[in-house]
């Protein structure tokens, strides 16, 4: 089936004339998608204080960061597109702007009801990092393309790795509602070496709106590679985002009593998963990338196994985490090198969509794992984390796709 919607009659010049490629600029870029995406995880170690906060509430707080990563996956599909349709400057200023506002209204937050909308519009805005990824593509030249968009990947990474140990560290000691003010001090620091340091870029299409979204649908239905690659990274994702939206949770009961900054220090513990990103690229390469995938599985589902023996081990939860952020990262890094190889001239949209699965996922995890905490404690965490690692194997089985 071939999509109606083509590129070809809106295309536009992709080329700077002058590419003002540069190692610092490679190095904003970065920055810009670490700092930005950061502001989805910032809450989840915060979400016993959360609970001691909003009391009448407290049963609720998973909506929280279910909202943030729903929110990211409406921000994917609404916004990222744009980079191909507008200078991505103006848009990354313009996101920053937006998002400084709502961080001050999750900062001042007088109900539970007020941060979650208020977590929906950050995760919307936080896709900032969504156009820094193809920006780098855009500036650098052919030859040292790879070695730029990884640079700017592994910023991203780290923004999402120390995210939950900031935020577990300034709400130890200044409250929760200081880590969503200290995110709009660095967003203001961003946007201003932002708007005197990145250069403009040049639109790729000329594709309508609507018809630039429209044109993602189409690529869906006629990618098997893309639909069986986006199941499978959002149901890995839900795993993961069951077992790091309660973290928090277990670790302040007993025998641990632990408070926020201790969950967040497990966000360190994850830069297994940040180390293991290179390698799985280069795994991909050589032995496939679906060889690694079913690895990437089988390693999640050992790492809750391990959770479900260790609700009383710090030790046996520390294991879990390298285990369970090394093959989440490895899956996410070979998923995406199937899907770019499959449409290279829509590569942001295909992205777009891979990602806004793959959050979708996140937030139905998030919402499931604090379901889970609620009705059956850790056990039931461990099992709803298994659950959605045997949906992934299941979607990923061979005979399942071997069209694409």
């Amino acid at each position: 089936m071939t999509s109606p919607v083509s590129d070809s009659a809106g295309a536009a010049p992709s080329a700077l004339p002058s590419s003002p490629y540069s190692r610092g600029l490679l190095l904003l870029l970065a920055t810009i998608a670490g700092v930005s995406v950061a502001n989805i995880y910032y809450n989840q170690p915060l979400l016993e204080s959360l609970r001691v906060s909003y009391k009448h509430d407290a049963a609720w707080v998973g909506v929280v960061p279910a909202a943030t990563q729903l929110g990211y996956a409406v921000g994917m599909l609404l916004l990222a597109p744009l980079g191909d349709r507008f200078d991505r400057r103006r848009l990354i200023l313009l996101q920053i702007a937006g998002l400084g506002l709502a961080l001050c209204v999750a900062a001042l937050a007088p109900s539970l009801a007020v941060l979650a909308v208020a977590s929906l519009v950050i995760g919307v805005l936080a896709t900032i990092a969504q156009q820094a990824v193809p920006f780098a593509a855009e500036l650098a030249p052919p030859a040292e393309r790879g070695h730029a968009v990884g640079t700017v990947m592994s910023g991203l990474l780290l923004g999402i790795l120390l995210a939950r140990t900031a935020a577990g560290f300034i709400a130890q000691y200044f409250g929760w509602r200081a880590v969503f003010a200290a995110s709009v001090a660095a967003l203001v620091a961003l946007a201003i070496v932002v708007a005197t340091r990145l250069p403009n870029s040049r639109p790729t299409s000329t594709l309508r709106y609507g018809k630039l979204l429209g044109s993602m649908w189409h690529l869906a239905c006629d990618l098997p590679g893309l639909r069986e690659a986006s199941l499978t990274g959002a149901a890995l994702f839900a795993a993961f985002s069951a077992f790091w939206s309660v973290l928090t949770l277990l670790l302040a009961g007993a025998p641990f009593d632990l408070g926020p900054q201790a969950a967040g220090l497990f966000g360190i513990v994850g830069a297994a998963g940040a180390l293991a990103a290179p390698v799985a690229g280069r795994s991909a390469d050589k032995r496939g990338p679906r060889a690694v995938i079913s690895l990437s599985i089988g390693l999640i589902a050992l790492s809750f196994v391990v959770f479900g023996l260790s609700a009383t081990h710090l030790a046996g939860l520390v294991l879990g985490v390298i285990l369970l952020d090394v093959g989440v990262q490895a899956a996410q890094i070979s998923n995406q090198s199937r899907i770019y190889a499959l449409k290279p001239e829509a590569r942001s949209r295909v992205n777009t969509v891979f990602m806004v699965c793959y959050f979708i996922g996140g937030a139905t995890g998030s919402a499931v794992g604090a379901l889970a905490w609620r009705h059956f404690g850790w056990s039931g965490v461990c099992a709803a984390g298994l659950a959605f690692t045997l949906a992934a194997a299941v979607r990923h089985m061979p005979w399942r796709t071997a069209a694409s």
